[in-house]
């Protein structure tokens, strides 16, 4: 009897699961498509009003002006045409937590740091759940690809960019262990709490932690080039930043930070760097646009951290920085990140509001972010022979009254654009007989 009771139960809890999993991935395109007539935002700063884009076999292999272009009947297998909507390449987020955490009050559902301080050697990519619901809730919104990152420690291990319609973490991949991601010590302290926040003190500390630091890299290096040795898995996993394979996204926002974490990076030995967040990143803007350093800024929907910065200083400095030469995305960490990350193209679009031209704007969660993560070549523009990741919108993509996907494609398969809200929404449609 007792065991009836459990197999019942386990059945129960097991549809329960069912009812509430993400749609099944979309199949591998198998039918060509070309949009037509649609205003193309091609995320390389450039436009074409009526445009022909075309893509087989998950990748692009047109883009044109309708205009001036003719097809042979027959040519693609589904025409689309999205006269009077928008076309833009698949929005990428990165420094994201998405599929690491289900639920914030639920412990076991949250995945995102490790135990211990100098963790290079974890992997967030193995911790990634595939089919979250978190994940539905930001395709709907045109964020089609993101950076899985740790939290956590000095070093809180290496990211993997995947694609957001996936079986599991394996079909996700798009770039396994791009980069190692190091939190910089901080100069100050702020004291107190979020709801009361207290003053400012030097961390004294400061100098001991940044040589701790140094001293894990220059053992790393010293046990990469001795060819006699024990393994040692750790300091193993740093090998990529001193061969050029990987990245290290150091996150830092002071200026004396950023300073000092580029000369760090410089007496390591280490190939490619990025900062992260990067809040007074302006202020060294010909530091990091000399050593070709980019920068993944910090949410802009922000107040100013100090009293005497200007009240729009989050709004604008991506502007500054871009003035200066300096290659510049937009990432989205912080309170609530993961339910806020469909918000991330109005970051730009505020962005556009405070000094960027529109596509310049566009730019910032497109083609500026794949280069910085190093996935250019594949993703993050409309262009031939690169992923046919994109999507239509009714309107102007960036603006979240405009906002509004017909269509969305991730490596030509056309997704679902279902979640637990839009379910939500036609129920109550429904049961009060509306439109």
């Amino acid at each position: 009897m007792i065991s009836k009771k459990i197999y019942l139960l386990v059945l129960v809890c097991s549809i329960s699961i069912h009812a509430r999993a993400q749609q099944t991935p979309a199949a591998k395109q198998s039918k060509s498509v070309l949009i037509l007539n649609a205003t193309a935002h091609l995320g390389n700063g450039e436009m074409i009003e009526n445009s022909a884009i075309g893509f087989v076999d998950g990748k692009i292999n047109l883009v044109a002006d309708a205009r001036v272009i003719r097809l042979a009947e027959g040519a693609y297998n589904i025409t689309i045409d999205a006269a009077g909507k928008h076309v833009y390449p698949g929005f990428i987020a990165p420094n994201s937590t998405l599929g690491l955490v289900e639920i914030d009050a639920v412990k076991s559902s949250d995945d995102e740091d490790e135990i211990g301080t100098m963790n290079p050697n974890v992997r967030s990519i193995i911790a990634y759940t595939a089919d979250s619901k978190v994940i539905e809730t930001v395709r709907p919104n045109g964020i089609l690809m993101a950076q899985i990152t740790p939290r956590g420690g000095t070093i809180s291990g290496s990211s993997s960019i995947v694609q957001l319609d996936a079986w599991n973490w394996k079909d996700a991949l798009i770039k396994e262990n791009d980069g190692i991601h190091v939190n910089f010590p901080t100069s100050f302290r702020r004291l107190g709490s979020r709801f009361e926040p207290g003053g400012i003190e030097t961390n004294k500390d400061y100098a001991k932690q940044v040589l701790e630091l140094s001293a894990f890299l220059a053992n790393a290096k010293a046990y990469l080039g001795d060819s006699s040795k024990d393994r040692n898995l750790v300091l193993e996993s740093t090998k990529g930043l001193f061969d050029g394979n990987q990245t290290l996204f150091i996150h830092a926002d002071e200026e004396k930070q950023i300073i000092d974490a580029v000369q760090f990076a410089k007496e390591s030995g280490v190939k490619k760097m990025v900062i992260v967040g990067g809040y007074e990143a302006y202020k060294t803007a010909e530091l990091l646009q000399k050593n070709n350093i980019g920068v993944l800024l910090k949410r802009v929907h922000e107040m100013p951290e100090n009293d005497d910065h200007d009240i729009d200083l989050p709004y604008k400095a991506a502007k500054l920085l871009t003035d200066k030469g300096v290659l510049v995305g937009l990432e989205n960490s912080g309170a609530h990140e993961r339910m806020n990350t469909r918000n991330l193209p109005f970051l730009a679009g505020t962005c556009a509001a405070y000094g960027l031209d529109k596509e310049q704007a566009l730019q910032l969660i497109t083609s500026n972010t794949a280069k910085i993560l190093g996935i250019d070549a594949q993703c993050g523009t409309l262009e031939q022979g690169k992923d046919a990741t994109l999507f239509i919108s009714e309107g102007d993509a960036l603006d979240m009254r405009t906002n509004k996907l017909t269509n969305a494609f991730i490596q030509g398969r056309m997704i679902s654009l279902e979640t637990h809200q839009t379910k939500l929404n036609e129920r109550y449609k429904t049961k009060y007989n509306q439109k």
